[in-house]
């Protein structure tokens, strides 16, 4: 698959989002800048497998060559691994700062290399907070930023900046300041010490650049040596006041990129915008570094980098809108709706209450158009298998169906397609059965293993206990047959006995709303693609799909010990009789639910519609599947015309609604035995005509019968 697949407008080279925000096109020429001064921070939002990492390789791979473009893996524990031998002198956010500085460094583009002078200061006074906290131990911890505060040398030219000289001076003044010295209590001895060697060789305008900017420390009172000093003990202290501290570093940097481009070198040799793309932003340290920025720019405090991340949450996060529900929602950008929105803060830089939101811009992941579906299906089929043969078009729909669109559920379902053949009146969940192939020759997997690793395993909920994280899986594989908070408690209490700690239905969908799992009304899982990969995986759990039906029977039984007539407040079902039927018909209960439907038809077609279809929207079990047959009358069935014709439609709807096969030659079977009802004689049996004028349309256009939130995810043709 290209790399670009599904991205080609956001990438254009000539009207592309990226380059007008970079303001530089990835061949190097300059585009008209979008938005600024006050940049708002782009967030790619989509749930797992919906290509929020790709897309930010690709802008690097793409960029990078032209502008300066980071790219930062915030959930990579290296950055919390280099922080832990000195945790009260660096953080997880100082490592992160440090990288980002030390690329920089060494950039070769257009304008040449960076320089870090601010960035360096207040990490060399963080320095001093060095466990062992001798001269020479201090001395050591500022070398690992010897490469910060100078730009490399053109080849031919002097740097010619103020900073010359500042590392160098620092370490020799700092060591001859300090050696035979006792330190007393930080920061009266090393903070001072520090402080000297640092502004002993600092030219008159970096002295002033320095009282600017830690003059502008909280309770510096403008002057450089208090915020200095200041930042140090609060990067010590830890809590709230190192993430004031962490929060002061990034602007640091931030500044010293602004001068990179403002000064006069910068004028005549850098265009366009820096960049920083920051991959799993959803993580503690991403989402630290993506609230500084916008508390800066909510401040007034602009600055000219291009901040891109990624977020799970539809919302963008929680954290954008202090943990309150979303009162004014992001502005969003979809990019099949065309070119970027305007966008401005709607209220006036400097209030400190504005949510974080208003400084975001929301970037909704495309799914893939049902053309660039089909082309990236067949680009994988094997040479032999001819194009609209009655396998590849089987393949194509299983594919189209089970991802929903989802970029990499279709890369991986296609790829494992390419030589599979898909059996005889096959259900979609079948194709999850075929081999994928991992280069390098890894072991042969079941690509639903595959994708349940990647889309689940490999993307735990980000504040998921560790005490959960062995039972997550499994729990949702238990939670695909529930249908609402009341139905998945039961299940959650049945599979966590005898456990400490307990999730609840409540907590689990949570966790499933922060990962960026989609919410439905009628299923708890509200995603239909992960759906289908949790029912096949539950069905293999154990012999027989005795997993399966053990769920069922527990949902049944205990709907059975409720009021005939009683709702659940805010439940998928109208009826707990509709409810308790729903899990009979899927565990072996079929008889028993024609009987029901039989005895309640007369006199109330309409509500008896709605509670067939209720019913009849449940996944079938592995194996031979009779419904088919069932539905067009070919199995034997016992009993009088309106018993069998109730037999045979509950089967027509149960095909149409499960949505794993094509309904369209089920359309005209829906109509007929509608008709057929239609002719006998019960009270209100003409009611039903127009139902089957519009079961028998929904059906041949391949539309559920009974909408919900996840089915119509599934486009015409899927």
């Amino acid at each position: 698959m290209g790399e670009d697949l599904g991205f080609e407008k956001l990438l254009d080279d000539e009207e592309g989002f990226f380059a007008h925000l970079f303001a530089r096109s990835p061949k190097g020429a300059s585009r008209d800048p979008l938005y600024g001064p006050d940049l708002p921070v782009v967030l790619l939002t989509g749930g797992p497998g919906m290509g929020k990492g790709r897309l930010l390789r690709v802008v690097r791979d793409r960029f990078a060559p032209k502008v300066p473009v980071i790219h930062l893996d915030c959930a990579s524990p290296i950055h919390a691994d280099r922080a832990r031998p000195e945790q009260g002198a660096r953080s997880d956010v100082t490592e992160a700062l440090f990288e980002i500085a030390r690329r920089l460094c060494t950039w070769r583009g257009t304008g040449g290399s960076f320089a870090f002078p601010r960035l360096f200061a207040g990490l060399a006074m963080i320095a001093a907070n060095v466990t062992a906290g001798t001269p020479a131990a201090i001395a050591t911890e500022v070398q690992r930023y010897e490469e910060l505060p100078q730009r490399k040398r053109l080849h031919g030219l002097g740097t010619g900046d103020f900073w010359r000289g500042v590392l160098r001076g620092t370490i020799r003044n700092l060591l001859t300041t300090l050696t035979g010295q006792m330190l007393g209590p930080y920061p009266a001895a090393a903070g001072t010490a520090l402080l000297d060697a640092l502004f002993e060789n600092l030219a008159p305008r970096g002295r002033a650049e320095l009282e600017r900017i830690y003059g502008a420390y909280p309770s510096a009172g403008g002057q450089r040596e208090h915020g200095l000093l200041d930042l140090a003990i609060d990067f010590k202290k830890g809590g709230e006041d190192r993430k004031l501290a962490e929060n002061f570093l990034f602007r640091a940097l931030r500044e010293d990129l602004e001068a990179s481009y403002t000064g006069a070198f910068g004028w005549l040799s850098r265009v366009g915008r820096p960049g920083l793309l920051l991959d799993h932003a959803e993580t503690p340290l991403g989402e630290r570094l993506l609230s500084a920025v916008l508390i800066d720019r909510r401040n007034g405090q602009y600055d000219r980098v291009v901040i891109v991340g990624t977020a799970r949450r539809e919302d963008g996060g929680a954290f954008l809108h202090g943990g309150l529900p979303a009162r004014i929602p992001p502005a969003e950008f979809r990019p099949a709706d065309g070119g970027p929105p305007a966008w401005s803060r709607s209220t006036p830089p400097g209030r400190d209450g504005a949510p974080l939101a208003e400084g975001v811009l929301l970037l909704r992941m495309p799914l893939l158009t049902d053309d660039q579906l089909t082309k990236e299906t067949e680009r994988r089929q094997q040479r032999g298998e001819p194009e609209g043969g009655a396998n590849r078009r089987r393949i194509d729909a299983a594919v189209a169906r089970l991802s929903g669109g989802r970029p990499h559920t279709v890369i991986r379902l296609a790829s494992a397609a390419a030589a599979f053949r898909m059996p005889a009146d096959a259900n979609d969940r079948d194709l999850l059965d075929a081999p994928f192939q991992f280069p390098g020759g890894a072991p042969e997997r079941p690509v639903a293993d595959v994708l349940l690793k990647e889309l689940v395993l490999d993307q735990l909920p980000v504040r998921l206990p560790d005490v959960h994280h062995d039972q997550w899986l499994d729990l949702l594989t238990h939670l695909a047959v529930a249908h609402d908070e009341e139905c998945a408690d039961v299940l959650l209490r049945h599979h966590q006995a005898g456990r400490v700690h307990y999730l609840t239905a409540h907590q689990v969908l949570r966790h499933l709303t922060d990962t960026g799992w989609p919410s439905c009304e009628r299923h708890f899982i509200g995603d239909f693609g992960l759906r289908q990969l949790l029912v096949h995986r539950l069905y293999g759990l154990s012999p027989d799909g005795a997993a399966w039906y053990a769920d069922h029977h527990l949902l049944r039984d205990h709907y059975t010990s409720r009021t005939a007539e009683e709702a659940p407040d805010g439940g998928a079902f109208r009826s707990v009789t509709a409810h308790r039927m729903n899990h009979h018909l899927v565990s072996g209960g079929v008889d028993d639910v024609v009987r029901h439907l039989t005895a309640t038809l007369p006199g109330r077609p309409q509500e008896w519609s709605a509670e067939l279809l209720e019913i009849a929207q449940a996944p079938y079990p592995r194996g031979a599947d009779t419904r088919r047959k069932r539905a067009q009358g070919l199995v034997p069935v016992d009993g009088p015309a309106l018993r069998r014709t109730v037999d045979q439609l509950l089967h027509a709807v149960w095909l149409c609604e499960e949505r794993t096969r094509s309904t369209g030659e089920t359309a005209e079977t829906l109509s007929t035995l509608l008709t057929r009802l239609v002719g006998m004689d019960f009270d209100g049996a003409g009611q039903l005509d127009p139902t089957a004028t519009e079961w028998k349309a929904l059906a041949a256009n391949e539309q559920p019968l009974l909408r919900c939130t996840c089915t119509p995810r599934l486009g015409q043709g899927r």
